[in-house]
């Protein structure tokens, strides 16, 4: 297995991951990177965000047709539930989901079996905004 050179741009993208609580765009994350001044471009950045991903650093979320980012603390397999409003991510745990999945699966033949599964919804705070938000129009 080939080596990761650590560059430049891979540092400052690691950093700039590791404040992110959200899911963020390559678009997205080139501007916080090209707002700190780094001198990083969007080629750059999505080559190297590509790079981790598939190195298993980073997590992807696929939305509308677009590819999200987001650095996860845990590297294995795990569900996230995305704040439709704000972005804000959380990792969860939903047990008895695999087992359930493998045996719904293996009920229809199917093998090798891998999925995705993202809950979104609205937190806490963004939820409250759009209570407010609410009364007020009434």
């Amino acid at each position: 297995m080939p080596t990761k050179r650590v560059t430049r741009p891979r540092i400052l993208l690691s950093r700039t991951m590791a404040g992110l609580a959200r899911f963020a765009t390559a678009q997205e994350i080139a501007g916080i990177l090209r707002e700190q001044g780094t001198g990083i471009g969007t080629a750059t950045v999505y080559r190297n965000l590509q790079l981790m991903a598939s190195s298993g650093e980073l997590d992807t979320l696929h939305l509308n047709g677009e590819t999200l980012y987001r650095e996860c603390s845990d590297h294995g397999h795990h569900h996230h539930i995305v704040c439709r409003e704000c972005g804000r991510t959380i990792e969860i745990e939903i047990p008895g989901l695999e087992r359930w999945i493998r045996q719904a699966a293996h009920k229809v033949h199917f093998t090798e079996i891998n999925h995705n599964l993202e809950i979104f919804g609205l937190c806490e705070q963004c939820a409250e905004t759009h209570s407010h938000g609410n009364e007020l129009s009434d």
